[in-house]
């Protein structure tokens, strides 16, 4: 018979090894947070308009002169907390259908959420002739909508990763049909309006678009927090989970939910960034190496690529060209995405 001291004993390594992943993620998540502050003060003194980090320190403690408080909390402060906020958003919900889905290419941007959400919103803009408000309604219904489509057309008995990727997939080339459509029919100036929309941009960033991502975030992430137990059980799959006492397909299908969600009001405070989405989670991993959710680090490398896409796209760029962020995130994302699936070839699997 085993004695407690025994037990203890045997539970002693097992505790040590979480204690030391726990360590080193604790100690990734310090590193981020750096590298973020570090990136957020280029972006607020770096400029047409240089500031010193003094007197960057002294605007936003309000004793900024006229100018400086302009510059600072009326132009780049919003568009810095946007890029943190919806790299952070972006960036949760791939972790979150990439880990649900067990599928590496599952994430919102491939499988067509994000291109629901942009055609509702081409859509409103070139004919219904929606604001900035209604297109950003416009486009958090479409995101919804097309999930919806891709979860009823994959749901038999179940919802398959690869089937959903699939489904995604497919939906996402006809949404891109329709994009072409309605900007084949647009006026020109119209047409490069959606056009810019269309590639993701933080800049113009408003108060009151980054207090609807902060509420969101702020609802959502408590949420995420008490059921990333669940989360993991999935992890072990679906008759595993069920032994543990979760019910696999209920969960699967709130935390689809609130990837969606997370995705839809993103892509509408500043459209479709392309592979935030989908690089930040498998970078989080690899770099926390703990091979758990690190959802922490996830968010946090989110925000880091998407203020470091804004900064490059407007500081870094020869014969001083200004573009959207979108462009550099899709610079960075798509040779991953390609050597994802070199590699898932060559070893055999498919994606």
């Amino acid at each position: 018979m085993t004695t407690l001291s025994e037990r203890t004993a045997d539970a002693a390594p097992l505790t040590q090894a979480r204690a030391r992943r726990s360590r080193r993620e604790r100690g990734i998540v310090l590193v981020l947070v750096g590298a973020l502050v570090a990136v957020a003060a280029f972006s607020l003194t770096v400029g047409a308009y240089s500031l010193s980090v003094p007197d960057l320190l002294r605007t936003l403690t309000g004793q900024g002169t006229q100018s400086e408080n302009f510059i600072v909390l009326s132009l780049r402060l919003p568009r810095l907390t946007l890029a943190v906020l919806v790299g952070g958003a972006f960036a949760l919900s791939g972790a979150l259908f990439q880990t649900v889905l067990r599928n590496p290419l599952a994430s919102p941007d491939i499988i067509g959420v994000t291109g629901g959400a942009s055609a509702a919103a081409v859509f409103g803009m070139l004919i219904l002739g929606f604001g900035s408000v209604g297109t950003s309604l416009a486009a958090f219904a479409g995101a919804v909508i097309v999930a919806c489509v891709i979860y009823l057309l994959a749901s038999r008995g179940g919802v398959a990763g690869y089937r959903f990727v699939l489904i995604g997939v497919g939906v996402a080339f006809m949404v891109q049909g329709l994009l072409g459509y309605l900007l084949s029919r647009a006026d020109l100036n119209d047409a490069q309006g959606a056009l810019l929309w269309l590639v993701g941009s933080v800049s113009g960033a408003r108060w009151q678009d980054i207090s609807v991502v902060a509420v969101v975030l702020l609802v959502l992430l408590p949420v995420m927090r008490v059921l990333s137990g669940r989360l993991r059980a999935l992890q072990l799959g679906d008759e595993l989970a069920r032994s543990l006492g979760v019910g696999a397909e209920r969960t699967r299908l709130v935390l689809l939910v609130i990837a969606v969600a997370l995705a839809a009001t993103a892509t509408a405070a500043v459209g479709p960034l392309a592979f935030v989405a989908f690089v930040a989670a498998p970078i989080a991993r690899r770099v926390v190496g703990t091979g758990g959710l690190a959802l922490i680090p996830t968010a946090l490398v989110g925000a880091l690529i998407t203020t470091v896409a804004d900064f490059a796209a407007q500081h870094l760029l020869p014969g001083q060209l200004e573009l959207p962020a979108g462009i550099i995130t899709g610079a960075i994302g798509a040779p991953y995405l390609l050597w994802l699936l070199a590699t898932s070839n060559t070893t055999g699997k498919g994606a």
